[in-house]
């Protein structure tokens, strides 16, 4: 988008780009500005200042903000404001079906305020990805993609129908089947554009998505990070986002990863040292010889988990090594072209062959790929890393330290007991660190083929050697795009890790989002009766707690090839350097160094069997679907026709009775304190995404509204029905509630009687009645007002745009500091 000609304040720097294009094209030039800070500026705030100038029509974006921008080196130390107007908006189904019941319901609103619904329209292209709905229900089984997918559909039916009607309805909008891909894998290898090329006009790829992990595209050199379903709703309206002018962390790369380091070991070590300098609302962009030995896969894998070392964004512009990877991604040589004369034209190419203008940043840090070791994340967080020879020490002190993010307070004399118990007719043991969930999954690692290559060979080196992964161990497989099975079918890797369980379960996010499926009950009767903390070890990038499955209370992040190792091992309370990880051909020990291959073992297959035609095969048909997609009927109404005795899709009331006069400002009376939370509650604690405790308040309603237990889904997939949602605001089982004192689960007590109630019915008392429900359910419970020391950008905009007040204490100040919760009431 951007403003016409005639009415942009920069009209004079529209510029032709030299071109072989039938009718060329033009492009508004920020050189042509004249302006020498433009050379200083980092790489993202060239993106932020093009749009501004593309936008500027001297009512939603003026020429002061664009000098605002200008001026970025003084203006980001004065937490100046500023608006963005992104290219395009990305969708997928957890949060993409929120927003689509409040355009459907805002269209229904329209209509009944006389007005056109075909109004309500996205303005911006809008990418939707079903791709968080599938659950590894059925594990090593050939049929396990087949019987998972018709699992998905029998569940979600009426959602995918819902779905379906979106882009039949609405403009601008392109909708990605089930069983395609993970978004973020799916955004990097075929939605991204890197340069848009609207009518002739060329600007750059940015994007606003409603899943924190849209920052993956950043490797890409595509700016881009998530939003709450609210500003996304808004963007795509046409209204621009109002964003607090960034400072830019610079990290300098240097060096070159050691021989069996791998892209996953960085980012975690990224992502520790980052979140210790604080990049909280910050961008970072890499920079630096080392970002030359360093493959876009590996970038994407950094670039995806800001949110975990807490950037907004961890950018990597565009160079060489991104056009390679466009054009083994199956992108057309004419477009690559296109996109290198315009970047270059508008100076937001690298060349690290030509001299350049090194960028001024906010602050610098530098890390030397030579210093980065084998490590793991957890057991509770994504920036609590773990070097693997430190790793058995660190576990005997997280049973031994009190309970906390690294601590499980076992007492001394039950931290070795060893559980037996009949498997199926096998006999099986458990103990505390025994691993009973491996995954190999999510976008940040199987986007990336040399870790997924690791993968395959360690696998395949095992299985030679004799070794085996436990049965009662569920293991899984889901790539985040059939590129990947293309590729390990080919190389003759996939075999192998079949052998070892590691069966192909779905194309979706699965145990990263909290769809592990449920265990074999014999083995969760085992953990429960006997106290077991259990370990999951698997290839995501967030390990909070109660997220990963109820009864796996350490969660560890690891690469795909370790995720395999310690499911060959059984359990995290090893020492790779020193015990062997199992038993194999001859009763031989078998340790990690036997079945680890090295870097070019790795390259070498890498180069041989990724190809590019692997890429355009598989996204020619991406948007086709599959015939359980492709028989769904959906209606043909531009207004949507509620369903009063849907479970799933039910018509919010934000619009409901809604006028052309605002109502104006209400006073809030006689409010109490509902929860008392400690540090680093997150949105996993608020607003839930995985399983319905049977006896939950949600669960309790949708039996009261006919469904089985068996048929209850997951709270993500019930994120269109407000009424489940508001019933599991607050619903973490390992959520620690002050009022409670030390007691952990989603109850309070209500003030002033007293009682102890689940969070649902204590906000409902007396009455008859990433993730943006973060906010929608809080506002639902009745909740006027949160007031913590510090809040998460995301939720802080998405809890005002509910007109809940985001409220901070004083510095120095807390709840214990001001007085007991009593005094509150």
């Amino acid at each position: 988008m951007a403003a016409t000609g005639s009415s942009n304040t920069f009209s004079f720097s529209l510029r032709r780009l030299p071109l072989d294009l039938e009718g060329g094209g033009s492009y508004y030039s920020t050189p042509a500005l004249g302006d020498p800070r433009i050379d200083k500026l980092p790489y993202t705030i060239r993106v932020l200042l093009e749009s501004a100038v593309r936008n500027c029509d001297e009512f939603q974006i003026t020429k002061e903000d664009v000098e605002k921008i200008l001026g970025w080196e003084k203006t980001s130390m004065e937490l100046v404001e500023i608006p963005f107007k992104p290219s395009r908006v990305l969708l997928q189904d957890f949060t993409g079906i929120p927003v689509l019941v409040d355009l459907a319901s805002m269209r229904g609103a329209m209509s009944e305020l006389g007005g056109d619904p075909d109004k309500i329209n996205p303005m911006v292209p809008a990418d939707l990805v079903i791709d968080h709905l599938v659950t590894a229900n059925v594990v090593r089984s050939d049929n396990a993609v087949q019987t998972n997918m018709e699992l998905e559909f029998e569940r979600n039916k009426e959602r995918f129908t819902f779905l379906k009607w979106g882009p039949s309805a609405f403009h601008n909008m392109l909708i990605i089947p089930p069983g395609s891909g993970i978004v973020h894998q799916v955004n990097l290898e075929y939605l991204a554009r890197v340069v848009f090329n609207r009518n002739g006009l060329f600007y750059p790829d940015s994007v606003l998505g409603t899943d924190s992990h849209t920052t993956m595209i950043n490797g890409l050199g595509v700016l881009g990070w998530g939003v709450g379903g609210i500003d996304a709703e808004a963007a795509m309206l046409g209204q621009p986002m109002s964003m607090v002018l960034p400072g830019v962390v610079g990290l300098k790369l240097h060096g070159t990863l050691r021989n069996g380091v791998t892209a996953t070991d960085l980012v975690l070590t990224v992502t520790q040292m980052l979140r210790k300098h604080g990049v909280v609302g910050k961008f970072v962009e890499f920079y630096g010889r080392g970002m030359e030995e360093l493959a876009l896969a590996d970038r994407a894998t950094i670039a995806n988990m800001a949110p975990e070392y807490g950037a907004t964004v961890g950018f990597f512009p565009v160079d060489h090594i991104t056009l390679e990877y466009l054009k083994i991604t199956g992108r057309e040589d004419e477009t690559v072209s296109t996109i290198e004369t315009y970047l270059r034209a508008n100076r937001m190419f690298v060349d690290y062959n030509e001299p350049t203008i090194e960028p001024t940043y906010s602050s610098y840090l530098e890390l030397d790929l030579r210093d980065v070791e084998p490590c793991i994340s957890g057991p509770k967080r994504p920036h609590d890393r773990v070097t693997l020879k430190d790793m058995k020490a660190d576990w005997h002190a997280c049973l031994e330290n009190k309970i906390g993010f690294k601590g499980y307070a076992v007492p001394k004399d039950l931290q070795d007991r060893v559980v037996k118990f009949d498997f199926h007719g096998e006999t099986a043991e458990l103990k505390h660190g025994s691993v009973v969930i491996a995954a190999i999954t999510s976008c940040t690692n199987t986007s990336n083929p040399p870790v997924m290559i690791y993968s395959g060979l360690v696998a395949k080196k095992a299985y030679e050697l004799g070794l085996e992964v436990k049965p009662w161990i569920k293991t899984s497989l889901a790539p985040g795009s059939g590129v990947v099975t293309k590729y390990l079918l080919r190389s003759g890797l996939l075999r192998y890790l079949i052998d070892l369980g590691f069966n192909l379960v779905g194309y979706g996010c699965t145990t990263c989002i909290g769809n592990s499926g449920d265990l074999d009950q014999i083995v969760a009767d085992a953990i429960i009766e006997n106290e077991i903390i259990a370990a999951a070890v698997l290839s995501g990038n967030r390990n909070f707690e109660g997220r990963i499955h109820p009864l796996t209370q350490a969660n560890y992040l690891a690469s795909p090839p370790l995720v395999i190792v310690y499911a060959l091992a059984g359990t995290v309370d090893i020492n790779f350097e020193e015990e062997p990880i199992g038993t194999g051909k001859g009763d031989r020990p078998v340790f990690l160094r036997d079945i680890w291959p090295s870097s070019e073992e790795v390259s070498e297959i890498v180069q041989s069997n990724v190809l590019v035609d692997m890429f355009r095969s598989t996204y020619e048909v991406i948007t086709k679907g599959n015939p359980m997609w492709n028989q769904l009927v959906v209606p043909t109404a531009e207004v949507y026709s509620w369903d009063p005795s849907s479970t799933y899709i039910r018509e919010p009331p934000f619009f409901k009775g809604m006028t052309m006069d605002p109502p104006g400002p209400r006073s809030i009376n006689d409010a109490y304190c509902l929860l008392s939370f400690g540090d680093c509650v997150t949105t996993d604690h608020i607003s839930l995404a995985g399983s319905i405790h049977k006896d939950s308040p949600a669960a309790k309603y949708l039996v009261e509204h006919g469904v089985k237990p068996k048929h209850f889904n997951s709270y993500g997939s019930r994120r269109g029905n407000y009424e489940a949602m508001m019933r599991g605001t607050f619903g973490n089982i390992r959520i620690v509630n002050k009022l409670l004192g030390c007691e952990t689960g989603p109850k309070t007590i209500h003030i002033p009687t007293g009682e102890k109630l689940y969070v649902y019915d204590a906000a409902m008392y007396g009455t008859g009645s990433s993730r943006d429900w973060d906010a929608k359910g809080t506002m639902l419970l009745g909740v006027k007002s949160v007031i913590a020391k510090s809040f998460e950008s995301i939720h802080r905009s998405n809890l005002v745009g509910m007109g809940v007040i985001p409220l901070c204490f004083k510095s120095g100040e807390d709840m214990e500091s001001i007085g007991h919760w009593s005094d509150w009431a």
